[in-house]
């Protein structure tokens, strides 16, 4: 049985701007559970700081405009399981899905984690549980139960690093972690939203060969292929270089200060032709709304980002962006 926490409130306003005050949780180290207890643990106490409006940087009010609209914050029936919620992409995932109110549950190598990142939430709103994803063992058929959703946003670097440590390399992480979490899903889910990458279909291409020099994009496309064989309802994202963060200072105050900056417009494309770089916040949104636009369904898109103003959180202007990359 997979060991699960739940985690007390975290009050979060749907708007920042004009109230005059915001409710900001304070983290404390709490003892965790460790990786072979099954149990559930729930009512962990949270504590509060109000603090003035004016204590607010730009940043946060950014992100309460521009990545999430106080429309899209009705409670939802989703429970989407988010891999590699710890990640630049993957934080910015799980910030979006408790800000609009959708259920989420975690699966993390460290469970320590997601109290840092995301403080301390009710089983309502996030469950952690431990596993890895490169390890079939690991993936108890009950951490999926009642998952109808599915973000996949793992990955590490391409090229030999400090991260590759522990076998955390893109033959581990993008080809067999993909491949054993795919093969671990219920046929119950009604969407798996994948992040690859640009330039998966042309690895001895330039400049995609310098970045497939370890491999790393002929995985990626592994593990693609493996999820359209599977016969699991798929949206492939594919980024190109990321930018902004990533968001690893395990603070959520850190966290809801990401903004795409100058670079809001989204511009989606197919066939991997796309080629530059694209907002950590705008990829982690495009998962998002990937999961419920109908025809994004068995396809793969390629997004990057450009100075300008984009979609936000807007449904309908990120339905319009998928299907306009169709008919190019």
């Amino acid at each position: 049985m997979a060991t699960i926490l739940s985690f007390a409130p975290l009050s979060v306003p749907s708007k920042i701007y004009p109230k005059p005050s915001l409710r900001i949780p304070l983290f404390t180290s709490l003892p965790l559970p460790s990786s072979s207890s099954s149990s559930s643990f729930s009512g962990l106490t949270s504590s509060f700081l109000v603090r003035n409006e004016a204590s607010l940087s730009p940043p946060i009010q950014a992100l309460a405009e521009e990545a999430v609209d106080s429309s899209t914050l009705a409670s939802s029936s989703k429970l989407v399981l988010v891999v590699g919620g710890t990640g630049g992409v993957g934080q910015l995932v799980v910030a979006s899905l408790l800000k609009r109110n959708i259920k989420s549950r975690l699966l993390l190598r460290d469970l320590e984690k997601a109290t840092k990142l995301f403080g301390k939430q009710d089983e309502d709103s996030l469950q952690v549980v431990k596993g890895d994803t490169r390890n079939a063992e690991d993936l108890d058929p009950s951490m999926f139960e009642g998952v109808t959703h599915v973000i996949c946003c793992t990955g590490t670097t391409a090229f030999p690093s400090q991260r590759w440590s522990g076998e955390n390399t893109p033959d581990k992480v993008d080809w067999e972690g993909v491949r054993n979490l795919i093969s671990a899903l219920p046929s119950s889910v009604e969407r798996v939203v994948l992040v690859s990458s640009v330039g998966v279909t042309k690895p001895n291409e330039l400049p995609w060969s310098i970045m497939n020099l370890f491999g790393v994009l002929k995985y990626k496309k592994m593990g693609e292929d493996f999820l359209r064989e599977s016969g699991l309802p798929f949206t492939i994202i594919r980024p190109g270089r990321l930018t902004d963060g990533p968001y690893t200072s395990y603070d959520l105050n850190t966290l809801l200060k990401a903004t795409a900056g100058e670079r809001r417009a989204v511009v989606i494309g197919q066939g991997d032709k796309l080629v530059g770089e694209v907002s950590r916040l705008v990829v982690a949104e495009a998962c998002i709304q990937a999961l419920d636009i109908e025809f994004t369904q068995g396809k793969a898109y390629e997004i990057n980002s450009v100075k300008g103003d984009g979609p936000g959180s807007d449904p309908q202007k990120w339905r319009e962006l998928f299907k306009v990359a169709e008919s190019k």
